[in-house]
């Protein structure tokens, strides 16, 4: 049994209400002023409006494009002023009172950029003492019947001996008649200094030597009753003459 349907006639008007199209004009002015309402608020977005299939959509407008531009804006002032060269600071003046407190840099500079005096040692006299500081135990001069050739200079046992004055040693051990460990120096004037009794020589045969040099140490070997120099001084080998006047006449002072 088929179920009857309801036959419409073709002819007989739709009674259902059509919708009337909106005028285009005002339409738009809608969409403005939506647009504008989102834009008061602060709201940040896209406003997309939506019309019939016979208008397109309008492009994306952004909301933020005018802080995006401020932005911009500062950030090329930004680099403009740092680029600009800046002046530099005057800095304040000095008062009169921290001015005496403290040195001005370039005094100090100043004194400290003055050479120093420099140390200067006195030169070595051409003749010397012996044995400085000794005491004279005995002169030149005739001594229990015979002459005693020398002057007798004592301090202790092991004193340092030194050259009277520059020359060549011609003779350096032990000397005949009782002098003991003996150094010969001939100073190239035809006078020569005979040092006596050593109990050690610091020096050898030809060696040259200059004035206060050590040649060797005070002793004791041969005739000697104690720990002495025996110094004597000779123009020509074993032609023995006064030390005393002669080494004054150099300047040295043996206390006879």
């Amino acid at each position: 049994m088929q179920e009857d349907s309801p036959v419409q006639n073709e002819n007989t008007p739709d009674t259902a209400p059509t919708e009337q199209p909106q005028h285009p004009r005002r339409r738009n002015r809608l969409i403005v002023l939506g647009a504008a309402a989102l834009i008061a608020l602060g709201l940040g977005g896209v406003v997309v409006a939506t019309t019939g299939t016979d208008h397109p959509a309008p492009a994306a407008v952004s909301l933020d494009a005018q802080s995006r531009n401020e932005a911009a804006s500062r950030a090329d002032r930004s680099a403009r002023e740092t680029s600009t060269p800046v002046t530099p600071s005057v800095s304040p003046t000095p008062s009169p009172s921290a001015t005496s407190a403290s040195p001005a840099p370039t005094q100090t500079a100043a004194a400290k950029a003055k050479p120093k005096p420099k140390k200067t040692t006195k030169p070595t006299p051409a003749w010397v003492d012996p044995m400085p500081g000794a005491a004279v135990t005995s002169c030149y001069g005739q001594r229990w019947g015979t002459l005693h050739a020398g002057i007798d200079l004592a301090l202790p046992s092991g004193t340092p001996i030194r050259a009277a004055a520059a020359g060549t040693v011609t003779q350096a051990g032990d000397a005949a008649d009782g002098y003991g460990n003996s150094v010969f120096v001939d100073h190239g004037t035809g006078y020569l200094t005979h040092y006596a009794h050593q109990s050690r020589i610091a020096v050898t045969v030809g060696q040259k030597v200059k004035a206060g040099q050590i040649i060797g140490y005070e002793g004791a070997t041969g005739d000697a009753t104690g720990p002495h120099l025996h110094f004597e001084v000779h123009q020509g080998m074993w032609n023995q003459i006064d030390p005393a006047p002669f080494m004054r006449a150099h300047g040295v002072d043996l206390g006879c």
